[in-house]
């Protein structure tokens, strides 16, 4: 079926999609002339700065107006620095620092590094209020586990960015804080009432509205008594009820990538979840890094004749155009000709350090011969990608052992009459490195050091348990200096 010429480009203009490598393809450039929206880059589209400035220009060349996005959270989330780890801490860390103003900083130094490649768009920052200490996608990505503290950094995070005149994005609408599982494997369920989510999750998004974020992501979650069947991305009464009539919310809504399962799957795959997003309220189709042209064209098809059908009215695809265009609009108005990107040793790596937390005495590390440091591994989650943590890239000589190999007996005898340091993401939630540890802590000196997302597990008898509340450069440099191994 031939499709018209005048509505393919409007449905391309609500299309956020994305490309392999560090050079635009044929298509890339061509597909923003037909009329795409724009394209999310992830860290296989990096190499370094003068490389994103060129492939960036080569995508304005082909459209002014092109939005240029990326999820440039700092802390465990980055694409700019996803070959060394981020030079600036996370959110978990601001929000222990827990000084706004600061917060606000450290936002519009990531928004100086953006717009300074080109950078329009930033999938950031993430605003949910980590309220379960398993959460498996959230977790120092958070500010905290109370609004009234995630409320004004969120705020103050979308004021840093924006007044560089890169957008803010705050995710992932109506809140991903309270779940146990990651909606890029499947559809997380929140049986908790709206009364709940009005004082829990929701008002960081207030917040960020109040400091006028131009857009905010949706989560692939279902809260039964807001969404009914369907994940917010799919519901009305989520994107235009609640955020838009009654939080009052203008700017462009921006789903969370659509080949997730928890909306691909549950719409019986990706042209479908493009369709049901749409009519939902959302206004920018968010893609996923596996994209073609091929997909991109498949997704187009599907929503015209879903047009064409009944399914979906033209004026809504119209109305997500147009606030897709306020959005470019904005960023071309606010753009930064020169932006200063701060001395890093002077913001990112001093709010790393003075967001550790030591719980015990160090002094165990400081007899005799130096410690043995071994870095227990964890996997890193879909949204952080396989970025450099730890010790590793600050200190010689960190064994690295994973947690199907490593036993105590094998850290006592590689450690011998040296302490230990045990560093590691997420120890509560493996009980073979839990176990591990509480064996290792009875009869050897032992510093366990946390840089995940922090629980209230300690085991008995270690000399220090310290807390980094997050795993970039910035918190592993820090965490050095404060063991006194650099």
């Amino acid at each position: 079926m031939s499709i018209d010429p005048g509505l393919r480009r409007l449905v391309l203009g609500t299309v956020l999609a994305a490309f392999p490598g560090t050079t635009p393809p044929d298509w890339a450039p061509r597909l923003l002339a037909d009329g795409l929206a724009g394209y999310t880059l992830f860290g296989s589209n990096i190499a370094d700065q003068a490389q994103v400035a060129a492939l960036t220009r080569v995508l304005r060349q082909a459209r002014p107006d092109t939005v240029v996005a990326i999820d440039e959270e700092g802390g465990d989330v980055t694409r700019l620095a996803h070959t060394t780890g981020s030079p600036y801490p996370g959110n978990a860390a601001l929000g222990v620092v827990n000084d706004p103003a600061l917060t606000r900083q450290v936002y519009r130094a990531i928004g100086a590094e953006l717009a300074l490649v080109g950078i329009t768009l930033n999938l950031a920052p993430t605003v949910d209020v980590n309220i379960a200490a398993d959460n498996p996608i959230i977790g120092t990505r958070s500010f905290g586990a109370e609004a009234a503290t995630v409320s004004p950094h969120s705020a103050a995070a979308v004021q840093g960015l924006q007044e560089v005149g890169v957008a803010a994005c705050a995710k992932h609408f109506p809140g991903h804080g309270a779940t146990v599982i990651d909606s890029h494997d499947s559809l997380p369920v929140l049986d908790d009432p709206l009364s709940v989510l009005r004082d829990r999750d929701l008002p960081p998004f207030a917040a960020a509205i109040g400091a006028g974020t131009q857009a905010i992501m949706t989560a692939h979650i279902r809260v039964p008594e807001l969404t009914g069947a369907d994940p917010a991305t799919f519901s009305s009464a989520a994107l235009v009820d609640l955020l838009r009539r009654e939080f009052g919310f203008t700017g462009a809504v921006v789903t969370d990538a659509l080949d997730m399962a928890g909306a691909a799957a549950t719409a019986g795959g990706l042209p479908a979840a493009a369709v049901r997003a749409l009519a939902a309220g959302s206004d920018l189709l968010c893609l996923g890094a596996e994209v073609d042209a091929e997909l991109v064209e498949v997704l187009v098809a599907a929503v015209t004749a879903a047009i064409a059908g009944g399914e979906l009215a033209t004026s809504r695809v119209e109305q997500a155009v147009e606030r897709v265009a306020a959005l470019t609009a904005w960023t071309r108005a606010n753009a930064t000709p020169e932006p200063v990107v701060p001395e890093l040793s002077d913001l990112g790596y001093d709010v790393a350090r003075r967001a550790i937390r030591v719980e015990g005495s160090l002094a165990a590390l400081a007899a005799g011969v130096g410690p043995l440091v071994v870095q227990l591994e964890s996997g890193s989650t879909i949204a952080e990608g396989k970025v450099p943590w730890g010790l590793a890239p600050h200190v010689p000589g960190v064994v690295h052992l994973a947690a199907a190999e490593a036993s105590t007996d094998q850290v006592r005898a590689l450690a011998g009459d040296r302490p230990v340091i045990v560093v590691s993401r997420h120890l509560h939630r493996s009980p073979a490195l839990r176990t591990l540890v509480e064996k290792l802590v009875t009869d050897h000196p032992t510093v366990v050091v946390e840089m995940g997302w922090p629980s209230t597990w300690r085991p008995a008898g270690t000399d220090a348990f310290v807390t980094t509340h997050g795993a970039s450069h910035a918190n592993g440099a820090a965490l050095a200096r404060t063991l006194a191994l650099r």
